[in-house]
């Protein structure tokens, strides 16, 4: 991060505008709020001590994924057939790798599937994780004709 500081020249009652390179290393993990701190490298002036310098770590909206503390959350689109007879729902990791997740229940309205320690490393120990929850979407048809309809009718009402 580059940031202007006024620095005190060295005659000790002038000022003047210099650049200076802050590096952050962002770890794994790191929580919303997580405050960095640079001791003494804002402002000086004569007679006073140069302030701290604060960053705040934001989380940034991702397309897959949602933070709960430090679980994942991915919401699952699953058609409305694939629902009630089962799927493999296929998420992309935040490392790049392919999870193939095999759902043999029935997928109704609040199902949720958890996968333990494939959530958000623990910044204090990143080889433990958190959980990765799917959420899921059933998407229904757009209309039925009457024979789709007779045998959705004869599956699951008789």
């Amino acid at each position: 991060m580059k940031i202007s500081r006024r620095v005190m020249n060295e005659d000790g009652h002038t000022s003047s505008i210099r650049d200076k390179i802050l590096t952050i290393t962002v770890k794994k993990g790191w929580k919303p709020s997580t405050r960095i701190t640079f001791p003494e490298e804002g402002d000086q002036g004569p007679n006073n001590v140069p302030a701290d310098i604060v960053f705040i770590v934001k989380d940034k909206q991702h397309p897959r994924f949602r933070r709960e503390g430090i679980n994942l959350v991915h919401t699952a689109k699953v058609p409305l057939g694939k629902a009630l007879i089962g799927t493999v729902v296929t998420i992309e990791t935040l490392d790049e790798r392919v999870l193939h997740i095999p759902i043999n229940d029935i997928i109704k309205p609040g199902y949720t599937k958890v996968v333990p320690t494939e959530g958000m490393p623990i910044s204090a120990d990143p080889t433990k994780k958190g959980d990765l929850i799917i959420e899921f979407d059933i998407e229904f048809p757009p209309s039925l004709s009457p024979d789709k309809k007779d045998l959705a009718s004869q599956a699951l009402l008789q």
